[in-house]
């Protein structure tokens, strides 16, 4: 391609990208230095908002709370995404039916899909798993004012809207696993376990490695299905960074528009932090490719 050609086909890309993530980004940066409410230009305050954010306790709350979600959720959508797609890599007839029941949960918006979910243990919309738990235990589990119960139906419900996607690109590497490393595999001797453990894993590392990178992004900025799942976030300690932003920067009339940029950078910063070791290795690979 010449590179008249190129820069006719790129430069409408690069004009709606930077208009949409490169100046928010950069007039975050600038009001995170500044203390700004809606409407009124800002004041310069250097390190104040950064300062304040990490001496609030709120804030730390938040951050331990969203990380523990992330981690847990990860590693939950790691193991159950790849032995979901294993045994659907198995189905021939039934694949495409089995495949449009599962996605259901994902193509739902978050907020819709959370309330629905939220039914299932609120006693009253029927509570569902909640009345079942309760006549297998013989306890009452109180999911939305206890902070541990709350977590587990938080995580829950972020297994169940994102597992149909780590399924899916899990399924997708799966299928071009070649037959051959397989079949050298079941000749040496290996076990099924030792295949997927020693064969196929590495083979997908790539995929596996992607999966988790959407999947850091996505539970870190988890904001919406808070709102039907954890009507007391910020009283039982399951406030996330999202919705403790949006209560500092917009709640009270969008008065502290300056600390919630600056949080806002400190996600950024936890984000990367947290996805470098992925990147370096999806980097690493595709170099082995070459």
């Amino acid at each position: 391609m010449k590179t008249r050609e190129f820069w006719v086909l790129f430069f409408p890309s690069l004009l709606v990208m930077g208009a949409l993530l490169v100046l928010p980004l950069v007039r975050t940066v600038q009001w995170s230095f500044e203390q700004v409410r809606y409407g009124v230009p800002g004041e310069f305050v250097g390190l104040a908002n950064f300062v304040e954010a990490l001496t609030d306790v709120r804030f730390g709350r938040a951050v331990l709370f969203t990380v523990s979600v992330t981690v847990v959720t990860t590693i939950i959508l790691l193991v159950g995404g790849y032995i979901i797609a294993t045994a659907v890599n198995r189905l021939t007839i039934t694949r495409p039916l089995v495949l449009g029941i599962m996605l259901v949960s994902y193509v739902l918006p978050n907020l819709v899909g959370a309330v629905a979910f939220s039914w299932l243990f609120d006693d009253s919309f029927g509570g569902l798993a909640n009345r079942i738990i309760e006549a297998f235990t013989g306890n009452q589990v109180l999911w939305f004012t206890d902070q541990v119960p709350n977590g587990i139906l938080v995580i829950a419900n972020t297994v169940w809207s994102m597992i149909p996607f780590a399924m899916l690109i899990i399924l997708a590497g799966l299928q071009g696993v070649p037959s051959e490393l397989k079949e050298a595999a079941r000749i040496d001797g290996a076990s099924s376990f030792q295949t997927h453990l020693h064969v196929i894993i590495p083979t997908i590392r790539g995929v596996l490695g992607f999966v988790t990178l959407i999947t850091i992004m996505d539970v870190l900025r988890m904001f919406d299905n808070l709102i039907p799942l954890s009507p007391q976030a910020q009283s039982i300690g399951n406030e996330s960074i999202m919705l403790y932003v949006y209560s500092v920067a917009f709640a009270d009339g969008a008065q502290r528009l300056g600390l919630g940029s600056a949080i806002n950078v400190f996600t950024i910063l936890l984000i990367l932090i947290m996805l470098i070791p992925f990147i370096r290795g999806i980097f690493k690979e595709a170099k082995a490719e070459r």
